[in-house]
């Protein structure tokens, strides 16, 4: 209960800062998949509400995300939002399954300079996701950007006690209605709801033909929105050094999503950018998840003719604040001291994320890159040191270091039996077996009697 007693003034107004960062993403998203921008507002009051119940990482944001909009598009645009209904409820079971899986706990094996990449590539996505609102702006509205921007930096220094972006939203919506300027409002960026999401089943014909076409695209969603959802909570961690149940989160999310689908929206995930927002300014526990998405239904349906006036710079301003407090300026200055590879994997995660616009591939690519690199760095300890006609192994023989292995003995320099000592070595896999079988092989080929003794298998060998 402490999750949801602890500070709520504090709760409460943190999440109404997400509300605000959310506001613009969402209805871009919305427009990136092809839907309505209520689909997609819809979706995240219902995602909000029910991860913050169900979730593993409390003060987490979760809604309408980006990287789920781009796997969508093409579903919706061949065969209509109905079918993107059906394929995040079969993806919401999807998640739910890994959850209880306990698939979750692979992230363990991502590597720290895979996340590094992760966030920092988020951070300069989500400030591009701005420069069509800048480039596009004009005197005036580059004026109300400059202005947010001064109020959220300065206003700490007079209060704390009310977020600068709550404060930047009313003084420029203010300004701006005051003054007449004729700059961007909310209201230009798409439709909002005009009320409640209702019950909805999607309106698909319950066949093998609806499988074969929502299969493939429900497994990109429940794959690329759990990979963004984990990849959020463990930023979250790090920043609150508190730890989280990665695997009650992907439950938590697979019921979200079947959620969402059941009342018009779309599937989503973790919002790192919106998330970094609302633990920026003191959310940490599960109400500040649930007033994020309560408070946008609410701003939405009550005081629609309200935030229809809030000017867009306003929210480009809080989103800008945002891409700046995401991105992790440290790992730029280490770029000298930390070792070449974990470079070069955080700067490819974050040239492929950036170029593909694909989470889940800059991740990927990440992941491999990771493993290959540590392969080598442990093939390179393996160490076979001959005294005489005794051979002694040290290190882990594995497919990475299994050529080493067999070019380190020579039949042909022996004339008397040959004893290679494994105890100080661990065999990995198949090809660690098969290249001592090897090895001993060529020995017997040259009619010399040879000894293996020590060897250890680690695990099951695959």
């Amino acid at each position: 209960m402490q999750q949801w007693q602890d500070n709520p003034v504090r709760e409460i107004l943190a999440g109404a800062v997400a509300t605000f960062a959310l506001i613009p993403e969402v209805i871009a998203f919305s427009f990136t998949a092809g839907i309505d921008p209520a689909v997609g507002l819809y979706a995240s009051f219902v995602i909000s509400i029910v991860i913050a119940v169900f979730g593993g990482r409390p003060a987490m944001i979760s809604a309408a995300a980006g990287s789920v909009a781009l796997v969508v598009a093409p579903l919706v645009r061949d065969y209509g939002v109905e079918y993107l209904f059906a394929a995040g409820l079969l993806a919401g079971l999807f998640q739910i399954l890994f959850g209880f899986a306990r698939l979750a706990t692979l992230m363990r094996y991502v590597s720290n300079s895979v996340r590094t990449g992760f966030v920092n590539a988020l951070a300069v996505l989500i400030f591009a996701a701005q420069l069509p609102h800048i480039l596009n702006a004009g005197p005036s509205g580059l004026a109300v950007m400059a202005a947010g921007l001064a109020v959220i930096y300065l206003s700490p220094r007079v209060t704390t006690k009310i977020p600068a972006p709550l404060i930047c939203v009313v003084l420029l919506t203010l300004a701006c209605s005051a003054f007449g300027l004729g700059v961007p409002r909310v209201s230009d960026l798409g439709i909002l709801p005009d009320g409640l999401p209702l019950f909805h089943l999607p309106d698909v014909p319950l066949d093998l033909g609806l499988l074969k076409i929502i299969f493939a695209p429900a497994l990109a969603i429940a794959m690329v929105g759990l990979l963004e959802s984990l990849m959020t909570a463990g930023v979250v961690d790090d920043q609150t050094g508190t730890p989280s149940d990665k695997n009650a989160e992907a439950r938590g999310l697979g019921l979200a999503n079947v959620a969402a689908s059941l009342f018009g929206g779309i599937a989503g995930c973790g919002m790192i950018g919106q998330t970094v927002s609302n633990v920026k300014y003191g959310g940490r526990g599960r109400l500040s998840t649930m007033a994020a998405g309560g408070l946008l239904l609410l701003l939405m349906v009550l005081a629609r003719d309200v935030i229809d006036q809030v000017p867009v710079g306003a929210l480009v301003a809080i989103m800008v604040m945002v891409s700046i407090d995401t991105l992790d300026w440290g790992s730029l200055r280490r770029l000298r001291t930390t070792p070449t590879l974990s470079n070069l994997v955080m700067l490819t995660t974050v040239g492929v994320t950036i170029l593909s616009h694909n989470l889940s591939l800059g991740v990927l690519v990440g992941v491999l890159m990771s493993g290959v690199f540590f392969a080598v760095k442990v093939a390179a300890l393996q160490q076979v040191r001959r005294d005489g006609d005794l051979y002694i192994v040290e290190g882990q023989i594995f497919f990475a270091s299994a050529d080493a292995f067999i070019d380190a003995f020579d039949p042909s320099d022996h004339s008397g039996p040959v004893t290679i000592d494994l105890s100080g070595a661990k065999l990995w896999d198949i090809t660690a077996i098969a290249a001592v079988e090897k090895v001993r092989d060529r020995f017997l080929r040259h009619n010399l009697a040879v000894t293996v003794k020590g060897c250890t298998l680690a695990g099951d060998a695959p």
